[in-house]
């Protein structure tokens, strides 16, 4: 298709949560990922088996595959509307197909399949070098089940992104009023955080990573997108776990 044709189709779909850059110079309108390189994946992914969960447009997918992975995996629920998108302008896998295909990515290379992270099991796509579960874990109702599942499937390195705690406590006066690097998960039964429904957990930094690690990571390395966050957009923290052959 000509840049013409696909700048007419990313138009055409009322929401981007991803701002992927397409051929001819087409990128998508989306906001997300706030800053690539605080995610640290390595630059090179040659041979890699990657799993993403939360895939949404597929950012992260592509970005594995660019940086040279044999086969990526992608994986949502499409349960996460970010507090405000109808459920009619959220197209399930529509503006991830139209990437790929713009990308010349084939299916077996690139898959996408709609499940639940809890769904995962080592017999349902065999295990991974490298997994991906950004803006999942706040989403869900029993977090650290998750992570174990997690655990099963990565035999080298898992990169984990969610909202923390450190910095805001929906309770205790919202921003700059956190928990620092207490080994606490802020729960939220409502709207509590961010006014979405579909936010149930913010760990610390500090807590998240002691989950991975209780999962069998045996080293986790913990970081925050930002020192001194200004929104709480920016209350966000990164864990890499890897295992001992990685």
């Amino acid at each position: 298709m000509t840049p013409e044709d696909l700048e007419k189709r990313v138009a055409a779909f009322p929401y981007w949560y991803h701002r992927i850059e397409l051929p001819g110079g087409v990128t998508t309108p989306g906001w997300a990922p706030i800053s690539a390189d605080a995610y640290r994946i390595p630059e090179d992914l040659t041979g890699k088996r990657v799993l993403d969960i939360g895939a949404w447009d597929g950012y992260w997918t592509f970005e594995a595959l660019t940086r040279g992975a044999e086969q990526v995996i992608a994986i949502d629920d499409f349960s996460d509307f970010v507090g405000q998108l109808k459920e009619k302008d959220r197209k399930a896998w529509d503006n991830f197909d139209l990437c790929r295909e713009a990308l010349g990515y084939g299916e077996e290379k690139c898959q996408r399949h709609e499940m639940s992270i809890y769904d995962l099991k080592p017999k349902t796509f065999g295990s991974f070098d490298i997994v991906f579960c950004f803006g999942v874990l706040y989403h869900l109702r029993w977090p650290m089940y998750a992570i174990d599942k997690l655990s099963d499937i990565c035999t080298g390195g898992l990169f984990m992104e969610s909202a923390v705690a450190d910095d805001f406590s929906a309770y205790r006066g919202g921003l700059g009023k956190g928990f620092g690097s207490e080994m606490v998960a802020e729960f939220y039964p409502k709207d509590e955080y961010g006014k979405n429904e579909t936010n149930w957990w913010a760990p610390t930094l500090r807590c998240l990573g002691s989950m991975v690690k209780a999962s069998g990571f045996e080293t986790v390395r913990g970081w925050k997108l930002t020192e001194n966050p200004s929104h709480i957009s920016q209350c966000r923290g990164f864990i890499w776990g890897t295992k001992e052959n990685e």
